[in-house]
């Protein structure tokens, strides 16, 4: 059972998220901050590399369970990219404007516009845990030239659902929290936390 873990991520965002879904189960979701852990870096070229590190990063650290992700987008015409750098496609600072349009400029004259979302979330029992829950998920779309929308963040007004036809800066955030690829890690990572606490 797991009555308290650190969230490995200073995003204030991505916190509330987290207890919204979270707190039903009885878990205590704590950010890292607020026990003084700063964030770890990202070398790695995968994003299950890069949010191990983080959540074993802020379980030694807090000696408690801990719960990180890594995200972003990956398009196909590129290979992949900007994948597990999507935060910082466009270099320091970090900024969401210029990643949306190095990524527009990137695309530019390319046909193929496939692009898809991925989650991965990675919850540590403790630091030397080794079978952490592993949970993913994928959001399948194309990349748009204009954008559209005034909600979401990141790539969002660029990013157009295949299903619905709308931009993640233009869908709902309930409708877009359930197809997401954050929604669709989320479901994965609560039914496993359910299953575990059936079968202790």
């Amino acid at each position: 059972m797991i009555p308290r873990l650190v969230l490995a991520s200073s995003n204030a965002g991505k916190l509330r998220e987290f207890r919204r879904l979270l707190t039903p189960l009885g878990l205590d979701v704590i950010a890292q901050a607020e026990l003084g852990i700063a964030d770890t870096d990202e070398p790695h070229a995968t994003f299950i590399e890069n949010a191990l590190a983080k959540a074993r990063h802020a379980s030694v650290a807090s000696g408690l369970p801990a719960l990180a992700d890594d995200s972003g987008i990956c398009v196909a015409a590129l290979g992949g990219a900007p994948g597990v750098r999507s935060a910082r496609y466009a270099g320091e600072p970090r900024s969401d404007a210029r990643n949306n349009a190095t990524l527009v400029e990137a695309l530019r004259g390319v046909s193929d516009r496939r692009a898809h979302y991925y989650c991965v979330l990675v919850l540590l029992h403790h630091a030397e845990d080794p079978q952490p829950i592993v949970a993913e998920g994928i959001w399948h779309g194309i990349v748009i030239d204009e954008p559209r929308g005034s909600g979401g963040f990141g790539y969002d007004p660029h990013f157009e659902d295949i299903g619905t036809k709308l931009t993640g800066a233009e869908l709902p955030l309930a409708h877009k929290n359930e197809i997401s690829h954050r929604g669709q890690a989320m479901c994965s990572l609560i039914a496993r936390l359910a299953d575990e606490r059936s079968h202790p």
